[in-house]
């Protein structure tokens, strides 16, 4: 009995590392097909500032002020791109590794969340990118000076590095945050919360959410509550999420 349980833990860490591995390349060659394309990503995600400042009739720029900052910045930029695309391939190969183990009701409880957790990432980053940047940038304009008052013109030199590296973080941030539902929605699966705890606790929950708007984001207003105010509404939805939930649940245990 105990062989059997040493092969069969020997043949789980196998389909593991099976499983790490054919991640691992997958993300090299994304890796590898990102850079070669680095121009066109860097093109992508500098576009919001692009049209931010079109129309204010300076002769905007970003700039590098280190040798191999703008090498680093590309590869920065690429590895972003890779990890983003290679996202839904992890996610295949958790659920390669883990859906042999499972009852086919539990792979179809689990499947949808598979598939809700791209969609709410892809979700989070299209906010950043279409409206909390531009919103953003334009704040952070307004804090310019020409000169008239001050002795001399306060204009913004963006770095390029730190451009890239704040609307990545902004990205992942609301990428990560608009997760909310499936968190919950999978506590509540396994009997760790139910919908009557989380209406209790929405004032608290209220001040938890600013509170982590304000540290995942710069320290200004706009991405702050461009956070917040999604996440406030996916909890909401959350609710309602997880009291489907519960009706499910009572509905199967009154047939048993």
């Amino acid at each position: 009995m105990s062989n059997d349980n040493n092969l069969g833990f020997i043949s789980h860490l196998t389909e593991l590392r099976k499983r790490l591995i054919n991640t691992l390349i997958f993300l090299v060659c994304l890796f590898v097909i990102c850079y070669l394309f680095s121009d066109y990503i860097y093109g992508f995600l500098v576009e919001p500032y692009a049209e931010a400042v079109k129309n204010d009739n300076i002769n905007r720029r970003l700039i590098f002020t280190a040798l191999q900052e703008t090498f680093l910045t590309y590869l920065k930029v690429s590895f972003f791109t890779a990890f983003f695309f290679t996202s839904p391939f992890i996610l295949i190969q958790i659920w390669k590794f883990i859906a042999p183990g499972l009852y086919e009701h539990e792979k179809s409880a689990i499947m949808p969340y598979l598939i809700v957790t791209p969609i709410l990432f892809l979700l989070g980053g299209m906010l950043v990118y279409y409206l909390i940047m531009p919103l953003a940038i334009k704040f952070f304009l307004s804090f310019e000076s020409i000169g008239n008052i001050t002795n001399l013109p306060i204009q913004l030199e963006a770095k390029v590095n730190e451009y890239l590296s704040l609307i990545m973080k902004l990205i992942f941030a609301f990428g990560l945050s608009f997760q909310l539902p499936v968190v919950l929605s999978l506590l509540a699966r396994i009997g760790l919360i139910d919908s009557t705890f989380l209406k209790e606790r929405r004032k608290f929950v209220i001040v938890i959410i600013f509170a982590c708007a304000a540290i995942l984001t710069p320290p200004d207003p706009i991405t702050q509550i461009g956070l917040a105010i999604p996440l406030l509404i996916l909890y909401e939805l959350s609710i309602i999420s997880v009291k489907l939930i519960e009706n499910k649940i009572k509905e199967k245990n009154a047939q048993y």
